[in-house]
């Protein structure tokens, strides 16, 4: 049998020397590419049979490559790759036609087993996916939006939705990162009458002054679909309003006004036929003042207001929650179900949850992978807490951190692993390849040290 050719399509030379080396250790012939450029003349020599494709990169991102492939009709399978992933994120790559979404720092064993269990696959079943991946293209099915809880808080985002779905009004969804404003989004969607129709969303940081209007209202000579063409007849969601860049912002708002959606390049129009969900972690008001925002836009689009509260404020909704995400992991990831006993819920319940349900979410995550026995208590639970309050910012001083001498061992030696790193990391200018020479320790075990430790290293430098 003839060798699979994989493309690791990524900036960071640390990643792409560090993946060819493992793949190719597993028998794959594996070419690598630097940005977007490269990776399309590499696939124009020679089609791989599959594709690692980072999303953030200087020139181009990586789902708008992406795209550029599935609407060209070049089809071979594309695994996502980012170093800040998001739920977000991983949905719209899907959508897009994606096989998977893996998160750095790479978990290599999942990256292998996902390798293998894509290269495996029999080439008229994958094909089959794909054809049923385009038919049901941004459409949504119930278990995409479940809301978890019964608080009194739970209640009435339940009674807003109901009520906000029956009306074609714009929504502005306000609160805090991680308050889950995608879920109610793609709630209010499911029970509208255009429910059957595409749901799209986008990062309004995405929409760049490079690509932005070609992505929003599309161009004639560019071969992208564009995103209000897409949701025609549905929703768009965009993300994080106030990120949206200014030439962008006076299209939506041309477009709006008139009803109609006109190309770039182009005179020709079509009838605009969507409905607008939008979000925001910040005061919309404020970007108005700063003049980073226009009012007009703001008054079109903020017909309905609804804001989400922190999980601090609902914890009672913490154990429907993590019964739900240990039950998502262990049948979407095949990790081993554990239980989070009393002790456990009564810590999480007085933790002050920064990052609300997206932390939780990962939090559930890290202790299904790092515990060992069934039941997980409160000392696991705090265990995890302190390492999440440690991660890489890229300034930490030595004296800053001082290890409490009361600690069990334990706890006290995974603080000194995580003071030590942080600051060898620091003093690696955040390059791994030099902070593996720095510990003595081997890059593979390392990544996954830090990973253990909470440790997000973020972008390596070159």
């Amino acid at each position: 049998m003839s060798q699979k050719k994989v493309l690791v399509v990524d900036d960071e030379p640390d990643i792409r020397t560090l993946v060819k080396e493992i793949l190719e250790d597993e028998d794959y012939q594996v070419e690598t590419a630097k940005d977007a450029a490269s990776a399309r003349l590499t696939c124009q020599k020679q089609q791989p049979d599959l594709v690692l494709l980072d999303i953030w990169m200087p020139d181009e991102d990586g789902i708008t490559l992406l795209q550029e492939w599935k609407k060209a009709g070049t089809y071979f399978p594309v695994i996502m790759m980012s170093g800040h992933g998001t739920v977000e994120t991983a949905v719209e790559a899907t959508r897009l036609g994606a096989i998977d979404f893996i998160e750095k720092p790479l978990s290599l064993a999942r990256l292998l087993a996902t390798v293998e269990k894509v290269l495996s696959a029999d080439t008229q079943t994958v094909s089959e996916n794909e054809g049923q991946m385009a038919s049901s293209h941004g459409i949504l099915s119930p278990e995409d939006a479940q809301i978890m809880g019964s608080s009194d808080y739970i209640k009435s985002i339940r009674k807003h939705i109901e009520q906000l779905a029956g009306h074609e009004v714009s929504v502005l969804i306000l609160g805090e990162p991680g308050t889950g404003k995608g879920l109610i989004a793609r709630n209010i969607h499911l029970n509208s009458t255009r429910a059957k129709q595409p749901f799209i969303e986008v990062q309004a940081g995405t929409l760049n002054a490079a690509n932005g209007l070609t992505r929003l209202t599309g161009e004639v000579s560019h071969p992208l679909p564009e995103l209000l063409e897409e949701a025609s007849g549905g929703t768009l969601f965009i993300k994080n309003i106030t990120q949206l860049s200014m030439s962008c912002q006076l299209k939506l708002l041309a477009s709006i006004e008139s009803q109609q959606v006109a190309k770039v390049d182009n005179h020709s129009t079509y009838p605009l036929n969507v409905r607008f969900i939008i979000s925001s972690d910040v005061s919309l008001t404020n970007a108005i003042a700063q003049g980073t925002f226009k009012k007009e836009l703001y008054y079109k689009l903020n017909v309905m207001p609804l804001q989400t509260s922190p999980l601090r404020e609902h914890t009672e909704d913490i154990p429907a929650l993590l019964e739900y995400f240990a039950n998502f992991f262990v049948e979407k990831q095949h990790m081993t179900y554990r239980h989070f006993n009393v002790s456990a819920q009564n810590r999480l319940r007085n933790h002050e949850w920064p990052g609300n349900v997206r932390e939780l979410k990962n939090l559930v995550q890290r202790l299904l992978i790092t515990g060992e026995e069934l039941d997980i208590n409160a000392q696991a639970v705090s265990d995890a807490l302190v390492a999440e309050n440690y991660t890489y910012t890229g300034t930490h001083d030595k004296a800053s951190m001082p290890i409490p001498l009361d600690l069990p061992l334990r706890e006290a030696r995974a603080q000194f692993e995580r003071t030590y790193l942080l600051q060898q990391l620091e003093e690696s200018d955040g390059s791994i390849v030099e902070l593996a020479k720095r510990v003595g320790m081997e890059r593979t075990h390392l990544y996954r040290k830090l990973r253990s430790l909470g440790i997000d290293q973020g972008r390596s430098k070159n």
